[in-house]
């Protein structure tokens, strides 16, 4: 299964900034979401994809706000766009600036890709969300093309800048709602379109930005490459991980340093790396543990106390109590409600 990749702490921080605003409990959210709060005082911390998409899950449920992406927009800083917001302040024009989308977007996270196409005096963006969560991805489209316009028009200091048109594949809030995207965009909307695409007039990308830096760009852009050398690295190391401790767990061992050796490091650089991503290894643990558990129930005959024995428990107590701790039922009730003819 594709996985979700990972989102930078400086993309997560603006939903928070925006949870906040809205009067939500942010303990409760960062406990719901399976998150450590800690890790929004890491100035590169990266969080899991799919734990990324359920904080915004969560957050659309909190509020019941059908346009709460169209309004996280309105929370953007230069720092939401990690290295990339520097790199696009120290850009000449509008249009340099948004050339360096593409190529960087990853440093963000893996949220989606954009492509640029020209025709005529127009340029269209066009923004290919990777996230599936039905609530979550409209609303993620809007922040992001909304944090676009309201980034653009900050560092073009013009806060009439918008764009000619914006095609969103959503449908519409309705139109007590419609009046949110006019208001903000100034420009024409359509819903239930073929894509989601942004598209701008050539004279507005020639607008002169506020300090262009050519120097400082070049040095910003050989940061972001090693930074993105980093990530193809390590993008994939939470399902390394998994895959690891599933193969421990097949000889009934579950042991850190076996899986940190087994992946080329250190006991406490996987610690690192892993709080970087915001999960810990003794969570990717009992993940690994229920859903082999769940499996194995289903799909075995093998006695619970064997079934135990193989998930590294030493007793079958304990396995019962963390079983029933996330499932609400025990092993052999589970095995009978799924109705496993082998056993």
């Amino acid at each position: 299964m594709k996985t979700l990749g990972t989102a930078s702490v400086a993309a997560l921080r603006q939903y928070v900034r925006a949870a906040e605003s809205a009067g939500v409990d942010i303990n409760r959210l960062f406990d719901q979401a399976g998150l450590d709060q800690n890790i929004l005082d890491t100035d590169d911390g990266r969080i899991n994809g799919e734990q990324f998409q359920y904080f915004i899950h969560l957050l659309c449920e909190q509020t019941g706000n059908p346009i709460l992406g169209l309004e996280t927009g309105d929370f953007v800083q230069p720092g939401s766009y990690s290295v990339l917001g520097y790199i696009t302040m120290s850009c000449a024009t509008l249009g340099e600036a948004v050339a360096r989308i593409a190529p960087f977007e990853k440093l963000v996270g893996d949220m989606g890709t954009t492509s640029l196409a020209m025709k005529g005096d127009d340029i269209k963006l066009t923004w290919n969300c990777n996230y599936t969560d039905p609530v979550v991805r409209p609303q993620l489209v809007d922040n992001v093309f909304a944090s676009w316009v309201n980034y653009a028009r900050w560092l073009a200091d013009n806060q009439e800048a918008s764009p000619s048109s914006v095609k969103l594949r959503r449908s519409s809030p309705g139109p007590e709602f419609e009046k949110a995207y006019q208001e903000r965009w100034h420009c024409p909307v359509t819903f239930s379109a073929d894509e989601d695409s942004i598209t701008l007039k050539k004279p507005l990308l020639e607008t002169r930005l506020r300090q262009p830096d050519p120097l400082l760009r070049k040095t910003l852009e050989a940061h972001a490459l090693s930074q993105l050398a980093s990530l193809d690295t390590d993008s994939d190391l939470t399902s390394k991980v998994r895959h690891s401790i599933q193969q421990q767990l097949m000889h009934g061992i579950t042991r850190q340093d076996m899986v940190a050796e087994d992946l080329g490091m250190t006991s406490r650089t996987l610690q690192r790396k892993l709080g970087q991503e915001g999960v810990s290894y003794q969570k990717l643990l009992d993940e690994v543990r229920q859903k082999m558990a769940e499996d194995y129930l289903r799909n075995s005959e093998l006695a619970i106390p064997d079934i135990a024995l193989r998930l590294g428990y030493s007793e079958t107590t304990s396995f019962h109590r963390k079983f029933k701790a996330v499932t609400g039922k025990t092993p052999g009730e589970f095995r009978q409600l799924e109705g496993n003819p082998k056993a």
